[in-house]
């Protein structure tokens, strides 16, 4: 199926900022990434893909426990994502950490090639999520796991919620399509597993993963993290009038202000983690 051409074009957009931020976001969703490897079962020794790594993780992560005599794969269709992995892996030294540009429903690897795929928040990007499936599970060795993480609603993200509810506020947006690429996609429980079972997936299993996001900086800098992180809201901010955008970036600043902590910003968090084994 052919990539959504928007979708493409915010992700390479926001490639430099996810690479300028790469500390703070791998620590932000460094739980994510810890569950995707326990529920992968992933160990020394093994062969592993991460699929739509952006600037590399949990594919960086999974270098260490696989070990030297392990190998990680990380594949993402934007190019300046890759580099930027690419980079951090050269930067650490990492011999065991390939990156390649290449899309979730054309995965450049042969059948049976690795002992767990993983994906943090990316299937819900994908041109076709099915196919996308299909092409993991293919390269998945007899007996491998899959691990995928999706977030569930924006209601119980507050990560999001918190400047959602400031900008639906000025912007009259249409409801999204439930299928659509975006964010939350494959938020109502059991819908990525239901599509696991439509691939021939005969028992996925799925589980609520409940943690925190910290962000150790001030209100202000994390706004402008966030703007920066997201294509769409930087969009929809730049599209207001110098006027409007000082009394949104306060209405903003005020939104945020619930979650400011001892050491920055911390955020109740939700995301389903779902497995399959082939």
């Amino acid at each position: 199926m052919q990539p959504d051409s928007d979708v493409i074009r915010k992700w390479t957009d926001s490639a430099p900022f996810w690479e300028k931020h790469r500390d703070i976001i791998h620590d932000m969703f460094a739980p994510v990434s810890h569950s995707l490897i326990k529920e992968a079962d992933v160990t020394t020794g093994n062969s592993v893909l991460d699929v739509a790594t952006g600037p590399g993780e949990p594919a960086l992560s999974l270098a260490a426990v696989v070990g030297p005599h392990g190998r990680v794969f990380g594949a993402d269709p934007i190019p300046g994502m890759v580099e930027a992995a690419q980079r951090e892996a050269d930067r650490r030294g990492l011999g065991n950490t390939q990156f390649e540009v290449a899309f979730a429903d054309a995965l450049p690897y042969p059948d049976a090639t690795f002992d767990a795929v993983v994906s943090r928040f990316g299937v819900m990007f994908f041109a076709s999520p099915a196919n996308g499936l299909r092409e993991m599970l293919r390269v998945l060795k007899p007996g491998g796991k899959l691990a995928l993480a999706v977030w569930c609603s924006a209601e119980r993200n507050p990560f999001f919620q918190a400047l959602l509810r400031v900008v639906t506020k000025h912007v009259d947006s249409p409801q999204p399509d439930p299928d659509a690429p975006d964010a939350f996609r494959f938020a109502p429980e059991g819908k990525l597993r239901d599509l696991l079972i439509q691939v021939g997936v005969p028992n996925p299993e799925e589980h609520l993963l409940q943690f925190r996001i910290e962000a150790p900086l001030p209100v202000e800098e994390f706004l402008q993290l966030r703007l920066e992180m997201s294509e769409t809201l930087r969009e929809t901010f730049a599209a207001f009038s110098p006027q409007e955008r000082v009394e949104i970036r306060r209405e903003a600043l005020d939104s945020l202000g619930e979650y400011v902590a001892v050491s920055g910003l911390s955020f109740p968090a939700e995301v389903l983690i779902v497995t399959a084994t082939r």
